[in-house]
């Protein structure tokens, strides 16, 4: 603040309307509250200060409402990347079981829950896959285990993968992790699983993964009947993934048709949302092993001793329906994570399917976007194999005829472009960027700063402490001066009886600090003496002895 320019200012308190217009640093307010009365001059003044004042404060208010809506905006990134992470392969023969390897036990437990199959028709199925029939008097096990059956009767990685090289170098089926999923067994490249180093590679043809497989379509189960998920296709089931997501690859995967190299070009896309409430996104995994009680809001008393793998949207939406099964039949299906045993085949006909059913038409998982996942975009190409200058090569070195090779091998090439992209989502206005606006309207139309704000308040501190505290301070020393009054008229009452009292006593008068010493109306004996105590507030007049 100024200094009071003036002799009449400096005699006024800090808590003048004048003085504090004429030393603040916001504009206009001196032209008001100068000295002399009421001019047009002065009034055009105020006019031009609140229109000013009344425009800030609608600019403010519509900044600070944007702000709270909570806008974002998406920048999309492109680059070259020279080094990347190779995204993990996994593959599923759409033929989920063997017919060479199924039993009469396996048509006795899951034919009806898994084959559709009647216990009248067991025996021609076995024919119409070139099995012997049950033998007399066969009894079934007296338990069943559906993993343990995909994992004897489905297709054997050995003998479906005939090559397989990555960036030009020799792999084999060491190189791939079984997993199940609701195709049955499947197997996943580069899963990263049991703490495996993930691999990298670089963009281009030839820099990624070329695999040539067997579909053995000899080992296709018969079409005995037309179900729901009867299949008509032969060939590979393809999920290009992240690590950290699971596979869903009936409905995220690729069919690969023998007969075809395909050519798969990559494009890696980094995804990055905002959590609430400038979006929707989570990080939060979802327990498949936990289902909360209606009464029970608060959710598990302990957090479970297992590490839980990062958020995403397949694995939230695995989990939910874990949970669905899970709560409706006491057990999960196969492909399903969790600690929960798995259903019987049985329990699959009566219970497992139905509910997964119902529930993906209700649609009842509710799994919002990840804050943070990695998408790959597909660019598929293919040509015809075997040319007919390769296939009787192909034949001789797979011990195979040349029809075979036509109807049952594919290779498939998956790399990388050499662009990527990041897709990120950023806040549309950040807080300072609030602060700014506002700093900005407040300078452009009243002229004021964070400053000025300071200097009202303390304006508003001394206006509180001269107008409010004074008023207090000033009743309470009327009210003690009128008491010091009234006890003065009471003494000088007193001092009239003077002459009848004998000297030879102590008068004892009770006075404020500070005040004189009351005169009586009789003068006293030059042998009077008067003596102070300070701590009793006493004046003593005593006589002479």
């Amino acid at each position: 603040m100024k200094p009071p320019s003036g002799p009449e200012e400096a005699q006024r308190p800090a808590s003048d309307i004048r003085v504090f217009a004429s030393n603040c640093s916001m504009h206009g307010l001196g032209h008001i509250f100068g000295p002399g009365g009421l001019t047009p001059r002065r009034g055009l003044w105020a006019a031009a200060v609140l229109l000013s004042l009344a425009t800030f404060l609608y600019q403010v208010a519509g900044r600070v409402r944007y702000y709270g809506e909570f806008h974002h905006e998406t920048a999309l990134e492109e680059r070259e990347s020279h080094r990347l992470t190779f995204p993990a392969v996994t593959l599923c023969n759409i033929n989920a079981l063997r017919r060479s390897r199924l039993t009469p036990n396996d048509l006795h437990w899951a034919g009806p829950g898994l084959l559709g199959l009647e216990p009248a028709e067991h025996a021609a199925y076995l024919r119409a896959l070139g099995r012997p029939p049950a033998p007399p008097g066969f009894m079934p096990s007296p338990s069943y285990d559906v993993a343990r059956l995909y994992a004897r009767a489905g297709h054997a990685l050995e003998d479906m993968l005939l090559d397989c090289r990555y960036r030009g170098w020799p792999c084999g089926p060491e190189n791939f992790t079984t997993i199940f999923t609701k195709m049955g067994q499947c197997y996943t490249f580069n899963s990263g699983a049991n703490g495996a180093e993930l691999l990298t590679t670089k963009g281009g043809m030839g820099s990624g993964l070329e695999v040539m497989l067997d579909v053995q379509q000899d080992e296709y189960l018969p079409v005995w009947r037309d179900v729901e998920e009867t299949p008509f296709e032969v060939g590979i089931r393809v999920q290009i993934h992240s690590q950290e997501e699971p596979p869903l690859i009936d409905q995220l995967g690729f069919g690969v048709a023998p007969g075809y190299q395909t050519f798969v070009s990559c494009q890696k896309q980094q995804l990055s949302f905002l959590p609430p409430p400038w979006g929707d996104c989570s990080s939060v995994p979802l327990d498949p092993d936990f289902e909360p009680e209606p009464s029970d809001p608060l959710g598990p008393s302990s957090p479970s001793p297992v590490p839980s793998p990062p958020y995403t949207l397949m694995g939230c939406r695995l989990a939910c329906q874990t949970r669905f099964v899970t709560r409706k039949c006491g057990c999960r299906m196969m492909h399903m994570p969790g600690g929960a045993p798995v259903c019987s085949p049985q329990q699959y006909k009566d219970c497992a399917h139905p509910a997964l059913d119902a529930m993906l038409r209700q649609d009842v998982c509710t799994c919002p976007n990840p804050c943070a996942t990695t998408r790959y975009a597909k660019e598929l190409s293919m040509v015809r194999i075997p040319s007919r200058a390769s296939a009787r090569y192909l034949a001789r070195k797979h011990n195979r005829s040349e029809a075979y090779i036509e109807e049952n091998v594919l290779v498939l090439d998956i790399f990388f472009e050499a662009l990527n992209y990041e897709v990120e989502q950023k806040k549309a206005y950040e807080v300072s960027e609030l602060l700014g606006d506002i700093g900005g309207q407040m300078g452009l139309f009243i002229g004021a700063s964070l400053l000025t704000i300071l200097e009202i308040l303390d304006f508003l501190c001394e206006v509180f402490r001269d107008r409010v505290l004074g008023y207090f301070w000033k009743r309470k020393r009327s009210q003690r001066h009128s008491s010091t009054n009234l006890l003065q008229e009471g003494l000088g009452s007193h001092g009239t009886q003077a002459p009848h009292l004998s000297l030879g006593l102590s008068a004892v008068v009770c006075v404020s600090p500070g005040l004189p010493l009351p005169s009586p109306r009789r003068s006293l004996p030059p042998t009077a003496r008067a003596t102070w105590s300070p701590s009793s507030r006493l004046s003593v007049l005593r006589a002479a002895p």
